[in-house]
């Protein structure tokens, strides 16, 4: 089902002596196509469960419209909208068995919705396959690890057949490793049933890994959305460039100059039909070519080896932070004692943004 969102903003009133208005959705504008995962990411506080509970109907927007298809579902009910939720904390029944949690939106379906046992029997072990918990049926929720848990939820929520399915930080509660096999599993449990499917998350590696699009958010807005590599590859802004991408982007101060970047005193890199001004350069760790001949000369710090490439920190007085990274194949680098080192840049990895707006000014 395609979900469109016009215009929505929501805004939250702070009651007591210094009462306030706080934005938490700000003008927000998007449409998701039909039968994709689209991770909404960004940090604490940028919006996303609050743009995720607006979907489902547990808040009301303050204003803008909500399509799901061609019905305006903004001030519908959120037993009426067709929508599956999943919780980070899972919020399972203890006392039921997992069968009974699974089946639970069903038994409390009404009038035309209601099923037949046989029909809510059907249902629960289609939704228990496709998330492959056939043989935990029986037991309690304080019996399962929390990634059963998890799948549980997930099963719950497909259980009803939604047209949407609404995913709260899903992953949040697990450990490294569970993390990873679960988010497979959504992805493919997702494919599986083509629902259109909305992720909430502030990890971007787990919204890259699996999300057809991704919506970067920050302070309520959209920063930018797109395919995930794209934005990755494409930054709009300085935030977006930053908030994607592990190790992250190192930043420099810089300065366009006749065409050609400074980083500090160093040209690095000539070709750019920017006027000349002070400017930021991002450059992503993978940015950087090891080169005897290179532009860019920097102090060594310290060389990890990470198998089949390295990790190489080092340092440069027009870098933002102390000490920056560039990540290298591992043949690329020979003498881990030197003192210094030499870079060649990719340019497609260098980013040059605008000092006061932090917008991007290469944008290709």
């Amino acid at each position: 089902m395609k979900i469109s969102l016009q215009k929505i903003t929501k805004v939250f009133f702070k009651a007591g002596k210094n009462a306030q208005e706080v934005k938490a959705v700000d003008d927000f504008d998007l449409e998701i196509p039909d039968g994709q995962l689209v991770g909404l990411l960004g940090p604490s506080g940028c919006g996303k469960s609050t743009t995720l509970n607006m979907l489902c109907g547990l808040e009301e927007p303050t204003s803008g419209k909500i399509y799901f298809a061609d019905q305006d579902v903004t001030a519908l009910p959120p037993e009426l909208r067709g929508v599956g939720m999943v919780f980070q904390n899972y919020a399972l029944y203890p006392h039921l068995s997992v069968k009974k949690n699974i089946l639970f939106p069903l038994e409390n379906l009404k009038g035309k919705a209601a099923l037949s046992k046989k029909e809510m029997e059907n249902r629960m072990m289609e939704a228990a396959k496709l998330v492959q918990i056939i043989d935990l049926l029986d037991r309690k929720p304080k019996e399962l690890s929390g990634g059963q848990q998890q799948r549980v939820a997930i099963a719950r929520a497909l259980v009803k057949l939604p047209n949407v399915l609404l995913l709260d930080e899903p992953l949040s509660n697990l450990d490294a490793r569970l993390r990873l096999q679960t988010r497979e599993e959504i992805r493919k449990i997702q494919r599986a049933t083509k629902i259109t499917t909305i992720f909430v998350t502030h990890d971007q590696e787990e919204a890259m890994s699996i999300c057809d699009q991704i919506v970067v958010m920050n302070e309520g807005r959209i920063q930018q959305a797109g395919k995930p590599q794209d934005v990755y590859d494409d930054p709009t802004n300085l935030f977006v460039a930053k908030f994607l991408g592990n190790p992250p982007i190192n930043v420099f101060a810089a300065k366009i100059k006749d065409g050609k970047l400074y980083l500090g005193e160093q040209m690095v890199m000539a070709g750019y039909d920017i006027a000349d001004q002070d400017v930021i350069a991002a450059v992503r760790p993978e940015g950087f070519v090891i080169d005897e001949r290179g532009p860019f000369r920097v102090r060594l710090q310290s060389v990890e080896i990470m198998g089949r490439e390295i990790s190489v920190v080092a340092a440069h007085p027009a870098c933002q932070s102390d000490t920056f990274r560039a990540i290298v194949q591992n043949e690329q680098l020979r003498d881990h004692q030197q003192d210094n080192i030499a870079f060649s840049l990719k340019k497609e990895k260098v980013f040059i943004f605008d000092v006061s707006e932090e917008s991007r000014l290469d944008r290709r």
